[in-house]
């Protein structure tokens, strides 16, 4: 029987490809009874949403003013604004995120690369760093900002701190202004020997033990699912004064479907030279939240325990589908950077090339032509994401892992152990089928 060809899909815009877990009922109630409101949202948001945004951040022990706070439609309409406020050329590591290059090209803006260090993605090797900047100005380039991901899209795992430090250093020396993408740094996975997070359940203390302050808005703080030795630290906990926090809140608190991001600003001269050119570019082409979507963030971003729940709930499946997925696939001799967070794996066939040719698999177009067709959804290849066309290296969603339709995504948050679905067990099996067919001599 001829499997149907997934729908066209672009790797820069994956919510609609992936797919998402259903919305919390109480969100979907404020957002419902906001439909009627007439006057639109202020540019930037609301100043009850900054407050809101500066509890969700102290809570992550960054302290916040309002004034630091911008609020737009999506994280791809804020980032664009940024580097168009921000001006010269842009750096991203080599994999990132496929929106971000796609965006620099929009915002007129040459875009370079630095490679990733082998353990982690997402922060650029700091040497590498310094080199490319020095090449592209030999080369009379003009490069001014650095885009990176503590919390990694599309490699799944989390800088260390020391790395981090490293590359703060050195952006600091060559004045770069850093945008620090975390969307999914509340989705870092529990490790099996972490019991399951209650509703009073915080964060882990920050690094050298200082605890983070108290938000604004109440004494809470969020279950994150943070395993003891994995913790996620914030460039502007290093270099405060050039760091642009981005936090697209689909990552973890809203649908995608509800388009609402939020950007932390320094609070510096640079801050507020950037919250202008925000507030000019997003202002001219009507880039606020609508006042629905802007009632359920306002909510979520003050995260009462059903939000806390849903946090950690999704971090815990997305750890154990995302892990037995790593496994059955290593075992196969697919090599991938064991995920943390989020819910993508981003694997690589380079061991598989001689069968991958022998089935006239020769790129890695092919590759995702032939992934897709056989997974019956979109398997965007490493070329999307910055690498080369020869390199044969795909991301892989397992937020499919967890279930086709809404029912069965929320009986396997439910579950104490979700690989004990068995939606989730027949997942798992298409998915170790499709790759051991390709690693078979």
């Amino acid at each position: 029987m001829q499997r149907p060809a997934p729908a066209p899909h672009s790797a820069a815009t994956p919510w609609a490809a992936e797919g998402a877990l259903p919305p919390l009922p109480e969100l979907a109630a404020r957002l419902a009874a906001a439909t009627g409101r007439s006057q639109p949202e202020p540019v930037g948001g609301a100043p009850e949403l900054h407050r809101a945004a500066c509890g969700y951040w102290a809570r992550r022990g960054l302290h916040t003013a309002p004034d630091q706070v911008f609020a737009g439609a999506g994280g791809q309409p804020l980032l664009l604004a940024l580097l168009a406020a921000s001006g010269g050329d842009v750096l991203l590591t080599r994999p990132s995120a496929a929106w971000y290059a796609p965006l620099a090209r929009l915002a007129g803006r040459p875009t370079y690369h630095a490679p990733a260090p082998a353990p982690s993605g997402g922060v650029p090797d700091p040497f590498a760093l310094l080199e490319t900047v020095r090449r592209v100005r030999a080369e009379g380039g003009d490069p001014r900002v650095l885009v990176l991901a503590v919390a990694d899209d599309p490699t799944g795992t989390v800088a260390p701190p020391e790395l981090l430090h490293e590359v703060c250093e050195a952006a600091a020396a060559e004045d770069l202004l850093i945008i620090s993408d975390e969307t999914w740094r509340d989705t870092v996975h529990p490790t099996a020997a972490d019991p399951p997070p209650t509703a009073g359940t915080g964060p882990p203390p920050r690094p050298g033990g200082a605890a983070p302050p108290e938000p604004a808005d109440g004494p809470e703080r969020p279950v994150t699912g943070w395993p003891g030795e994995t913790v996620v630290v914030s460039p502007a906990e290093m270099v405060p004064d050039r760091v642009v926090v981005l936090t697209d809140l689909a990552g973890a608190l809203t649908p995608p479907s509800w388009p609402a991001a939020i950007a932390r600003l320094p609070a510096s001269d640079r801050g507020a030279e950037l919250h202008a050119g925000l507030l000019a570019a997003l202002g001219a082409v009507r880039g606020e939240l609508p006042a629905p979507v802007a009632a359920a963030a306002l909510h979520a971003l003050r995260e009462p325990a059903p939000v806390r729940a849903r946090t950690a709930a999704a971090a815990r499946a997305y750890g154990a589908v995302g892990t037995a997925a790593y496994g059955r696939l290593t075992d196969l001799g697919v090599l991938s950077r064991p995920p943390r967070v989020g819910h993508h794996l981003y694997v690589d066939l380079a061991e598989l090339r001689g069968p991958l040719a022998e089935r006239g698999i020769a790129d890695v177009v092919d590759l995702e032509r032939h992934l897709t067709w056989r997974l019956g959804r979109p398997v965007p290849g490493g070329h999307r994401f910055g690498d080369a066309p020869d390199d044969l290296r795909v991301r892989l969603s397992t937020l499919p892992l967890l279930g086709a339709d809404d029912e069965q995504r929320l009986a396997t948050l439910a579950a104490r152990d979700p690989l004990e679905r068995p939606h989730v067990r027949a997942a798992l099996t298409l998915l170790e089928s499709a790759f051991s067919e390709l690693a078979a001599d």
